[in-house]
C-alpha cells in the first residue's frame, strides 16, 4: 500500500483543521495593501476565510496552532485580541508562543484593523466591523479545529513552481554578492513546501502550502473584495476534496500561505509603460512620459480576473501533485519559541570587531513611489489632507523633521516619515515585534513579522538551519511563514538596502534589520534544539491602545427602499436564456452591505439555484463566495 494510506495504528499526532469566514464589510471600506485611498470596496468576488490547523502530541501537553487568513497581513491589534479571546476560552492551552497567525497578503480585503496611526491614513481610521470580522473568524476557525482533533499523520513534500513569479526589484537583487547569487538558479524562490494531513482512519484532513508570491494579480483598480491568486488556489483544492459542497463548506481545509514574497510579483509579463507599451524595467521603474505612475506590470491573462485564475491554478496544480505524492512522514516532538523584541533598539554583533544597531522606525522617500504592481498613491502633500478632520489636527506632526540620530541611523535612506518619532494620537509604527518559531517534528516554521525579500529569506532560513544543525537537530525542513503576528513592512538585505527601491525604503528598522532578525531567530532555534524554550526571556509586552473605533467612514443611517418598492424587489430580471460565454445579470433593491458586517449577520448576498425536474425543487449551485459570481 501507499505509505499515505497505511495509517492504521501509526498516527503520530492529534490533528484538527477548521475554516471560518472573516470577510467583513465589502462596501465603502478602503482595501488593504496598495495604500490607495481611491481603492474602496464596492462588492464581492470571493469570500475571505481563516484556516486553522492544530497539531498536538497525544502523550504530552505540547501543541501548535498555525492559522492562515485571507487578509493583507496580521496586525498586532488582531493578534492581541485573538490571544485575549483564546486565553479567556482555553486558559493556557493557546499562547503567544504556540499560536502562529499568518496573512496570505491579498490586497483585496478590507483595511482598518490596525492600532498604529500610519495605517489609519488610507484605512480612514480603525474600523471595528473589519477588525471584529477578522478576530471572530480566526477564533472561530481555531474553535472548529480544536473541536475536531483526531489521531492523524503528517507528510511533507517540496517541488518547483514555474511560470508564476518574477522579481519586481531585480536591480536591488543584483546588489547582493555575486558569489551568493551564483548559488541560486533564480532571483525568486520557486520552491513550494506542502504539509499534508491525514486522519488515522485514512480521511484526508487538509494541507498547508508555503510559496513566495505576492497576491496582487488583482491590481489597485479592483474594487471587489477577494482572496486573489492564492485564495483561488485554496478554493480549487477545497472544491476538489469537498465534492458537491459550496465554497466555504466541507471538512477538508487547504491553506496557501505566504512566505518570503517581499520582491516577488505574479505579474509575469513584467513592467511596461501603460501609455507607450515600452518596457520600464529600469532601476527607477519609471517611464519617459508619465514617470513611475505609468510603469506597471501585468499578469499572464487578458485581464486581472484571468491572471488571478492562471496564477492560482498554477499554484494549485503544483500543490495537488506534491500532496498526492507526499511520502516523507513528519515525526518528532512539537515545540515553540517566541519573544517580544524592541526592534528599534537591537544591538547586532556582525563579527568579532563590529557591532551595529537597529533604528527607530522610519519610511524612505521611495516608499511613496509604490511598485510595478501598484504605483504610489500615498500622496502625502499638505494639499491632499486639507479639510480632513483627522489630518487637520496632526498636520504639524507630519511636517516634523526627523532627529539627526534617526537620519544617521537610516542612511542612505532619505526619510519621508520618521514614524518612530511620531506619537499622536498613538505611535505611528510598532517598536515591540514578535519573533517566533514553531517546530512540528522535522518541520520548523519561522513566523516572520513582515515581507522578507527573496535573498533575505534565504539568509534567514540558512542561518536557522545551521544553528539547528550545530546543536544536533539535523535535517530540518525550514520554511518561512510571512506576514505573521505584527506588520513591520519589508526586510531587505543590507546590500539591497543601499539602493533604496520600494522594499528598502520600507525596511523600517534601518539597514541592519535583517542582521537583527537573523541573530534573534538563531537564538530561538538554539533554544528549540537544546530544549530550552522555557528559559527564553519573553521580552517587553506590546501595548494594546485604548482605541476601539475611530473612523471617517460615513455613518450607517436608516435606509428606505425607493417609492413603491421593498428591499429584495427585482429591478432588472435575468433573461430566459443565455449563450455559454454570456454573463447573467440581475439588479435588485438592496441596502448598504455594510449593514450585514456591522450587525454581524452571517448570510449570503446571493445564491444561484438550479431547478431539478427529478426532485421538483431548487438546489443552490453557486453562492457569493464562488469565483463565478460577482456581487
Amino acid at each position: 500500500t501507499d505509505s499515505n494510506n497505511n495509517t492504521a495504528a501509526a498516527a503520530k499526532y492529534l490533528v484538527g483543521v477548521g475554516r471560518a469566514d472573516c470577510t467583513g464589510p465589502v462596501a465603502q471600506v478602503p482595501l488593504m495593501g496598495f495604500a490607495n485611498p481611491d481603492q474602496v470596496g464596492g462588492g464581492l468576488l470571493s469570500r475571505l476565510y481563516s484556516r486553522a490547523f492544530i497539531v498536538a502530541d497525544p502523550k504530552e501537553s505540547a501543541r501548535v496552532v498555525f492559522v492562515s487568513a485571507d487578509i493583507g497581513m496580521v496586525s498586532q491589534r488582531v493578534r492581541l485580541e485573538v490571544l485575549k479571546r483564546l486565553r479567556s476560552k482555553y486558559g493556557d492551552l493557546y499562547r503567544p508562543d504556540n499560536v502562529v497567525l499568518s496573512g496570505t497578503h491579498t490586497h483585496s480585503g478590507p483595511a482598518g484593523y490596525f492600532q498604529y496611526t500610519l495605517f489609519w491614513i488610507t484605512s480612514k481610521g480603525l474600523l471595528r466591523p473589519a477588525l471584529s470580522s477578522i478576530v471572530n473568524g480566526i477564533v472561530k476557525s481555531i474553535d472548529i479545529a480544536h473541536g475536531n482533533m483526531k489521531r492523524g499523520r503528517l507528510f511533507i513534500n517540496r517541488g518547483t513552481v514555474e511560470n508564476s513569479q518574477i522579481n519586481r526589484s531585480p536591480f536591488s537583487y543584483l546588489e547582493n554578492p555575486e558569489s551568493e547569487r551564483n548559488r541560486y538558479s533564480s532571483n525568486t524562490d520557486k520552491e513550494m513546501v506542502v504539509l499534508k494531513m491525514v486522519g488515522e482512519d485514512g480521511q484526508e484532513l487538509g494541507l498547508i502550502s508555503w510559496f513566495a508570491v505576492h497576491p496582487v494579480s488583482m491590481n489597485n483598480s479592483n474594487h471587489l473584495v477577494n482572496s486573489d491568486n492564492v485564495g483561488y488556489a485554496s478554493c480549487l483544492f477545497e472544491q476538489e476534496k469537498n465534492k458537491g459542497m459550496l465554497p466555504g463548506e466541507g471538512s477538508f481545509v487547504a491553506a496557501f500561505a505566504s512566505s518570503n514574497l517581499g520582491d516577488v510579483s505574479p505579474n509575469t509579463r513584467g513592467p511596461f509603460c501603460a501609455n507607450t507599451g515600452e518596457s520600464c524595467d529600469n532601476p527607477q521603474s519609471s517611464c519617459p512620459v508619465g514617470g513611475a505612475a505609468m510603469c506597471r506590470a501585468e499578469g499572464p491573462g487578458n485581464d486581472t480576473f484571468e491572471s488571478t485564475r492562471i496564477i492560482g491554478q498554477n499554484i494549485y496544480l503544483k500543490a495537488k501533485e506534491l500532496y498526492e505524492k507526499a511520502s516523507q512522514e513528519v515525526t518528532g516532538p512539537l515545540s515553540s519559541a517566541h519573544q517580544w523584541v524592541n526592534m528599534s533598539d537591537v544591538w547586532v554583533k556582525l563579527n568579532a570587531t563590529h557591532t551595529v544597531k537597529t533604528c527607530k522606525p522610519a519610511l524612505g522617500h521611495s516608499f511613496a513611489a509604490g511598485t510595478i504592481d501598484g504605483a504610489g498613491a500615498f500622496n502625502f502633500t499638505q494639499g491632499a489632507v486639507e479639510g480632513d478632520p483627522f489630518w487637520d489636527q496632526i498636520r504639524d506632526q507630519l511636517l516634523g523633521e526627523p532627529s539627526n540620530e534617526t537620519k544617521a541611523c537610516h542612511k542612505p535612506k532619505p526619510i519621508l516619515f520618521s514614524t518612530g518619532e511620531m506619537t499622536w494620537p498613538h505611535p505611528w509604527h510598532p517598536d515591540i515585534v514578535d519573533v517566533q518559531i514553531v517546530a512540528i517534528g522535522s518541520l520548523a516554521i519561522l513566523a516572520v513579522p513582515g515581507e522578507f525579500t527573496t535573498m533575505s529569506g534565504r539568509r534567514l532560513r540558512e542561518a536557522v538551519k545551521s544553528e539547528l544543525d550545530s546543536h544536533g537537530t539535523r535535517g530540518m525542513n525550514v520554511v518561512i511563514a510571512g506576514l505573521c503576528n505584527v506588520y513591520t513592512h519589508y526586510i531587505t538585505t543590507y546590500e539591497e538596502y543601499q539602493v533604496q527601491r520600494y522594499e528598502a525604503a520600507s525596511t523600517i528598522y534601518g539597514p541592519h534589520t535583517l542582521s537583527a532578525y537573523i541573530q534573534l531567530y538563531r537564538g530561538l532555534a538554539k533554544a528549540i534544539a537544546l530544549n530550552a524554550t522555557q528559559e527564553l526571556s519573553p521580552g517587553p509586552e506590546p501595548p494594546l491602545f485604548n482605541v476601539t473605533s475611530l473612523t471617517l467612514l460615513p455613518p450607517l443611517s436608516a435606509e428606505n427602499a425607493p417609492a413603491a418598492k421593498t428591499f429584495g424587489d427585482v429591478l432588472e430580471e435575468v433573461r430566459q436564456e443565455y449563450r455559454e460565454t454570456e454573463v447573467a445579470e440581475v439588479t435588485f433593491v438592496g441596502a448598504n452591505p455594510r449593514n450585514s458586517a456591522e450587525n454581524a449577520t452571517e448570510h449570503n448576498f446571493l445564491t444561484v439555484e438550479r431547478y431539478s425536474n427529478i426532485s421538483s425543487s431548487w438546489h443552490v449551485v453557486l453562492n457569493d463566495a464562488s469565483w463565478d459570481t460577482r456581487w
